[in-house]
């Protein structure tokens, strides 16, 4: 069975949850709005790895995926979100109280998920999953303080990417190989693998929401230069650049009704310093050391192959 049903059958026990009906039905909503559920999957196929079965991380992989949708509720209210996955988000559905709340509830049935686990392994998933969700917290703290700010370093924003998407892929596959009762050894090349993919998946969201093609990408194209993010792009091209061209950039960003210019003007100075190919090597260096971290663990070969597969179908996006 494909790992995405047997986790959309896992999570049919939202169902069950009845009243009261506004704090249950927005989960519901944004837990079937879809996705691609990477990070549970992530979970199984680790756990399948160790033991050959996916059972064993079942209840890791709702956490999860509800913890993931969870934070989705919250970041929407704090970027003041319209739309997610193409729908309302639940404030815009709902209101802002209920978004809260529900938000609030998602993380309790997270933990709940965890609740069926013997307790040894309950407080070793326990300790990576608090440990994973704090430094989430941490990413979108930094990311906000970025807005502000005028100083950001590329390192910094490496550190608040790897904070904010991509210690929770290596903590979905080290918590999928502890379920399984795999080796600590294993667990931790399977986070450093997870790290280093996540960031290397991250980069290339920051590549193909400038470079990318609307129809390969599934979203406008542009979405970050519109809201005068400060990601890898636009700090390699202040690190990079000219003080005429700095300047044209601050006079881009501070327009606000001029959409489409903006976003060709910027795009043709990032072209300019070849900011596109910039991103492109980092995104390479992250995707080879996920890669030689997966070649070096004590693992089989064929244990290896859907994760080099996976590694590949999540980069192939950059076409």
């Amino acid at each position: 069975m494909p790992y995405k049903k047997i986790i959309l059958e896992h999570l049919e026990f939202l169902k069950t949850l009845e009243q009261p009906v506004n704090l249950y039905e927005p989960i519901r909503y944004i837990m079937n709005i879809g996705g691609k559920r990477l990070r549970p999957i992530l979970a199984l196929m680790s756990s399948q790895a160790i033991n050959g079965g996916t059972k064993s991380a079942l209840g890791v992989a709702g956490a999860i995926e509800i913890f993931h949708n969870f934070s989705l509720v919250h970041d929407d209210v704090m970027d003041k979100a319209d739309l997610r996955r193409g729908l309302p988000t639940v404030h815009k559905k709902w209101n802002l109280n209920t978004s809260i709340l529900s938000g609030d509830a998602m993380m309790i049935l997270a933990y709940q998920q965890l609740e069926s686990y013997q307790a040894d392994i309950f407080k070793s998933l326990a300790s990576i999953f608090s440990k994973t969700a704090l430094e989430v917290c941490e990413g979108q703290q930094m990311d906000i303080d970025f807005e502000s700010r005028n100083d950001v370093s590329i390192d910094e924003y490496i550190e608040m990417i790897r904070l904010k998407t991509a210690v929770l892929l290596g903590g979905s596959l080290k918590m999928g190989v502890v379920a399984a009762e795999g080796e600590e050894e294993i667990s931790e090349d399977f986070y450093a693998f997870g790290e280093s993919l996540g960031l290397a998946f991250q980069l290339q969201d920051d590549y193909l929401d400038t470079f990318g093609n609307v129809d390969t990408f599934g979203k406008k194209i542009g979405g970050d230069i519109l809201e005068n993010k400060k990601t890898f792009l636009i700090l390699k091209f202040l690190e990079k650049s000219n003080d005429q061209d700095i300047d044209s950039l601050t006079k881009w960003m501070g327009i606000k009704n001029d959409d489409d210019n903006k976003i060709k003007e910027v795009k043709k100075l990032l072209l300019k310093y070849e900011i596109d190919l910039e991103i492109n090597k980092k995104i390479e260096e992250y995707t080879d050391k996920s890669l030689e971290i997966l070649k070096s663990m004590t693992i089989s070969d064929d244990k290896k192959k859907p994760f080099f597969e996976l590694a590949k179908q999540l980069m192939v996006r950059i076409v």
